[in-house]
């Protein structure tokens, strides 16, 4: 649908300089300009009043949160965030928005559909192989991307199955859940699909001491990132933004 209404990214990262550099990496993969890619900050500030009937959609970033920690390790802010991230996916599941959930997001939707999320599969940081499945194949979003290709991770959770009512897209041995779709408006992806290698470099720096990596291990893993070629995920980006933003087809 045609809309001349922008997307919204939203933050989920504490770190605020790391959630800078992701939200020009948003803009970079979508092709998209300022105007059309608005930024709310949501660790901080809530969603604002109308924010459904201001953006045509939204694309959710990644984050160093895990929905498995113990409830009662979450501060107020994290447990707000999960609350409010779940509103988004309630609304894109009943096709009353659009919205594409990354990395962290993926847990959120899979939860909030009744899956089931878990410390079992996570991935190291790195490149990895994605493999579309057949329905990925013939979906709107993915369906033009090659069916296989690499993408870039780091979590420490995952999922076995993909939610109930939802249609697995991706996947890979170590993730079996890459990419899902509920309905034809809500998309969750396990890798991130818009930084490119020095971006997600970058981010790795912002995190060398998180446990999603040794620490002494950042050059060599860096090195096997820039070698590595990630050009599938972010058309994946700009078909979203075609499809559900400002740069949709009239």
């Amino acid at each position: 649908m045609a809309t001349d209404d922008p997307l919204l990214y939203v933050c989920v990262r504490p770190q605020a300089g790391a959630a800078a550099a992701e939200y020009r990496s948003f803009l970079t993969a979508t092709r998209l300009a300022p105007t059309q890619l608005d930024q709310h900050d949501l660790v901080r500030n809530p969603l604002p009043d109308h924010v459904f009937d201001r953006y045509s959609g939204f694309l959710i970033g990644g984050s160093p949160f895990n929905i498995t920690d113990p409830d009662s390790s979450k501060n107020d802010s994290q447990r707000r965030l999960e609350f409010e991230l779940e509103r988004i996916a309630q609304r894109a599941a009943a096709a009353q928005t659009a919205a594409l959930f990354t990395c962290y997001g993926i847990g959120i939707v899979t939860r909030m559909l009744g899956g089931t999320v878990s410390r079992a599969w996570p991935e190291d940081t790195g490149p990895v192989a994605i493999e579309l499945t057949r329905n990925g194949q013939r979906d709107p979003l993915l369906g033009g991307l090659a069916s296989r290709f690499t993408a870039l991770t780091a979590h420490k959770e995952g999922a076995a199955e993909a939610p109930p009512g939802s249609i697995l897209l991706a996947t890979n041995p170590a993730c079996p859940v890459q990419a899902y779709r509920s309905g034809d408006r809500l998309y969750a992806t396990q890798f991130h699909p818009e930084p490119t290698t020095r971006d997600f470099t970058e981010r790795m720096a912002v995190y060398r001491n998180d446990g999603y990596f040794a620490a002494d291990a950042y050059d060599a893993i860096a090195s096997r990132v820039h070698a590595a070629s990630v050009t599938e995920p972010a058309r994946l980006l700009r078909t979203f933004a075609r499809s559900f933003g400002p740069a949709g087809p009239a």
